[in-house]
């Protein structure tokens, strides 16, 4: 996973920091000032790497990774 984790750009982190706080693809590109499409290219480009089957897979890998932490 940490081999994963180092492919991982800075802005595709920050993409999926906000998928994991529940954003939307248009809440997300308006806080990062991009466009929806380019907000979708980064969570593809996410699920790419990682192998993962869909934006839960995202949320559970980010987890797992610790780039995201639940606080419950």
């Amino acid at each position: 996973m940490a081999d994963i984790t180092a492919d991982i750009t800075k802005r595709e982190r920050e993409v999926l920091e906000m998928i994991c706080n529940e954003l939307s693809a248009a809440e997300i590109a308006g806080k990062l000032y991009l466009s929806v499409r380019t907000v979708e290219g980064h969570r593809n480009n996410l699920i790419l790497k990682t192998g993962c089957r869909n934006t839960a897979g995202l949320v559970l890998f980010a987890v797992k990774a610790g780039i995201f932490s639940l606080d419950l």
